[in-house]
């Protein structure tokens, strides 16, 4: 069954609300273990707009698990990872504007480019991980550029209504089917919450679910190791 991979964003992001001291993202860290998570994802945004350095600095002594580094392509980023050593790194996509992640990493164009980038994180042994959308090609061209491990985009099943979301969820299987045969690590993530992750649970040879938003919301009244907690017997019913 798949692991449950918690992403604490949103615990930073509400305390750069108030830009103070709590809460606490290492803490949430700690909660978020002790509720089950097989894995902590924080994104590292090159604007900082909610986990900063230090924030990724103080998390590496603290997370017993493997620690999930997201980031963009860039060079200040990825000396911020080499130092802090994360078992494996997601490349995303990033843009000022948006609010959260919109779409997967265009490999296909980027393909070069991502090897070079990619290289001194790997001779360092950390898993690269490519977040891409449930397309054939980007996946081909992931394996191509070298990555580990595929994160298959599933905001678009997510969002889909109840006539759409079987074909979306189609559309993962065939892309997950994919990241399998060219021999990289399936995951996924991007929207999945309590209503809808167990279809995306049981894809075949799912490795990882990655899971911010809707568990932190859910913690606001429950807890984050509770919330936490319920994720992970919903994944592995």
């Amino acid at each position: 069954m798949p692991l449950l991979g918690v992403n604490i964003d949103h615990v930073a992001t509400l305390r750069q609300a108030r830009r103070g001291v709590e809460p606490d993202p290492v803490w949430a860290a700690v909660e978020a273990q002790l509720g089950g998570a097989g894995l902590i994802t924080v994104h590292l945004r090159e604007d900082r707009r909610h986990m900063n350095d230090d924030d990724v600095r103080r998390l590496r002594p603290v997370v017993q698990v493997p620690l999930n580094l997201e980031m963009a392509a860039v060079t200040e980023i990825r000396r911020v990872a080499m130092e802090v050593m994360p078992q494996m790194v997601t490349l995303v996509p990033e843009k000022r504007s948006e609010v959260t992640t919109e779409g997967g990493l265009n490999v296909k164009a980027q393909g070069g480019s991502l090897r070079q980038f990619i290289a001194p994180l790997k001779k360092k042994g950390i898993v690269a991980s490519a977040f891409i959308d449930a397309d054939i090609d980007q996946v081909r061209a992931a394996a191509e550029a070298g990555f580990d491990v595929c994160e298959l985009h599933t905001g678009p099943y997510s969002l889909a209504d109840g006539r759409r979301r079987p074909s979306e969820l189609d559309r993962l299987r065939q892309a997950a089917e994919e990241v399998v045969n060219q021999g990289m690590q399936l995951n996924a993530g991007h929207g999945l919450n309590y209503e809808n992750v167990k279809p995306a649970a049981a894809l075949p040879h799912m490795e990882e679910l990655h899971i911010g938003h809707s568990i932190v919301s859910r913690s606001v009244f429950i807890g984050l190791r509770e919330a936490v907690r319920q994720m992970r017997e919903l994944i592995e019913s």
